[in-house]
């Protein structure tokens, strides 16, 4: 099937920005109808002048109740959504507490958030809601996917009467988990009656996505993967842990060639739980594992991928902003595997194997804040008021609450969709935030506090420092490249431990993560003195920027600049 190429329009037709202002009025007139009764709406400090500018008005017919929502309610953060949902962390969660918390009755699921503005992360509870989460199917098809989530919670909350009878038990899972929840009606309490099938249109048991520990979860997927040479898509959260799932394969590509022979789960960690439900999907295939033979582990032979799945044609993943260094590998020799469909929060590829241009696609409504303004409602900016070429941060009001949340994102709009007018946009970076991980974010804040937990006369003495996403091996880490003053010290062999301490600090994930195989110790590699000065001045030359502009950034993204470098390391802690 031919996909014509969308080429963003750099003007809005009168055309498309009135379709747009009705479709952008409805959608805040439906979201204040729905949620003006809740107890955020009706007590947060945030929108007091709203109410009383709305008291008296018929909210579902009177059209100056959108300009005083607009007019009054500032942009807000968490801070003004962390009291009503501290609710449901009660015990015992009572269903007249927190009913009608944030949305009409009770939330479907409760996401984690990988932020790391505090120790713990951010919470947010999702509603059900009657439209897609994103927008629209991809225009590429496929009939065999694997879907790569994990189905696994934590504590779910149960939520009481007074009379302590059990009205709703809401998992505390992932994102990708909660919404593939929601959309499958799949709920905890009926998960045991899907363990041992395999979905239409999936090729591993139910059962995989309860696998907690995170290497025997790519595993077992790869090994359910290797297995069907009819697969024509992958679905993972994230870039990083398909390529993570590569390595694994090259790890133990003998290991899964012998269980598709025979039929057999492998011996690996924390498996026990499933392994029945696993047995029952696992047949003897000796004709495909004669083929896999032949071809061979994933990095002996260009376009692998291809050859180990003809009909691969979708892989669907967040791969921007650092995620994005993988991009290569995937797209290019050895894998040569098409991006068919990209996520970012918010939006999707405006064409297929396009990587960097998105278009916003959500159930959201989305106004944005021009990065160089105030954050106040006078700032804030709807879809027709955007310039191309300029950088806004997006502004978000959802079925989930009334607010208009201020998202860390900062994208750069590059026009407009001819189709509907909805913005074209590069995502640029996150606010505030320097490095992310698949499990948590990462301020420059975090990262100096890691250095000073691990810099000292015993172990080394760092003058300046930059990092990386170091996936040189599996798994992935947070890499330092550090300058020091002196010789190194007696104890430098527990810096890398100090390190890993000093971030478990910043946010409870990373020992999480640690504990599952997801994350590594963090790596210290130190370089030759005068490496930084020398960067500036290359990073300076190559770009045509006098060297007095040229900063070591917190967070080495470019991969020509990350090479360079580790060509210049010294030593490695």
């Amino acid at each position: 099937m031919s996909i014509n190429t969308v080429h963003p329009i750099t003007a809005l037709t009168p055309g498309l920005e009135a379709a747009l202002r009705e479709d952008t009025d409805r959608r805040l007139g439906n979201l204040i109808v729905a949620n003006i009764n809740t107890q955020y709406a009706r007590g947060s400090s945030q929108l007091s002048d709203f109410r009383l500018a709305i008291k008296d008005k018929d909210v579902q017919n009177d059209e100056s109740v959108l300009s005083d929502f607009r007019r009054l309610i500032p942009p807000t953060n968490y801070e003004s959504y962390r009291p009503f949902f501290e609710k449901f962390n009660s015990r015992p969660c009572r269903s007249s507490e927190v009913e009608n918390m944030l949305a009409p009755g009770l939330p479907v699921y409760i996401p984690l958030s990988s932020s790391t503005s505090g120790k713990k992360s951010k919470q947010f509870a999702k509603y059900p809601r009657s439209q897609p989460y994103f927008g629209g199917p991809s225009p590429l098809r496929v009939q065999t996917t694997s879907l790569m989530h994990t189905f696994a919670y934590r504590d779910p909350v149960v939520v009481v009467t007074d009379v302590e009878e059990v009205v709703k038990t809401i998992p505390l899972c992932n994102e990708s988990s909660g919404i593939a929840r929601a959309q499958n009606n799949w709920s905890i309490e009926t998960d045991e009656t899907r363990m041992a099938s395999i979905l239409p249109g999936h090729v591993a048991p139910w059962a995989t996505g309860f696998i907690i520990h995170h290497r025997s979860f790519l595993l077992i997927h790869a090994l359910f993967n290797l297995a069907n040479i009819s697969l024509e898509g992958i679905t993972v959260s994230l870039l990083v842990t398909f390529m993570d799932m590569v390595h694994r394969i090259e790890e133990e590509w003998s290991t899964l060639i012998s269980s598709i022979r025979n039929g057999t789960i492998p011996e690996f960690e924390q498996i026990d739980h499933v392994r029945t439900y696993l047995e029952l999907n696992m047949h003897a295939d000796p004709q495909r594992a004669d083929e896999l033979q032949k071809i061979g582990p994933p990095l002996s032979s260009p376009g692998w991928a291809q050859l180990v799945w003809p009909s691969l044609k979708l892989l669907t993943c967040i791969c921007s902003g650092t995620f994005a260094a993988s991009l290569p590998q995937v797209k290019y020799s050895p894998f040569k595997i098409k991006i068919g469909l990209t996520l970012v929060r918010r939006g999707r590829n405006l064409n297929p194997g396009d990587t960097e241009t998105f278009v916003i696609a959500t159930d959201e409504l989305i106004e944005f804040l021009d990065t160089t303004e105030e954050q106040t409602q006078e700032g804030v900016l709807q879809t027709w008021d955007l310039q191309p070429g300029k950088f806004y941060r997006p502004v978000s009001t959802t079925q989930d609450g009334l607010w208009r949340y201020l998202i860390d994102d900062i994208i750069q709009v590059v026009g407009f969709d001819p189709r509907n007018g909805l913005p074209v946009f590069r995502y640029s970076r996150r606010k505030n935030v320097e490095i992310r991980l698949p499990h948590a974010l990462i301020t420059e804040a975090d990262l100096l506090s890691v250095v000073c937990a691990f810099s000292g006369e015993d172990t080394v003495e760092v003058q300046e420092f930059t990092t990386v996403v170091d996936d040189r091996k599996f798994p992935l880490t947070l890499g330092f490249f550090i300058s020091i003053k002196g010789n190194i010290g007696p104890n430098a062999k527990l810096a890398r431990e100090k390190a890993f301490a000093a971030l478990v600090a910043t946010s409870d994930e990373h020992q999480i993560a640690f504990d599952t195989d997801e994350f590594g110790l963090p790596t210290i590699r130190v370089v030759k003195p005068g490496t930084f000065a020398d960067y500036r001045r290359w990073r300076g030359e190559s770009m045509k920027i006098g060297v007095g502009q040229i900063k070591l950034p917190a967070v080495l993204t470019d991969p020509k600049a990350q090479e360079w470098m580790a060509e210049r390391v010294m030593i490695e802690l």
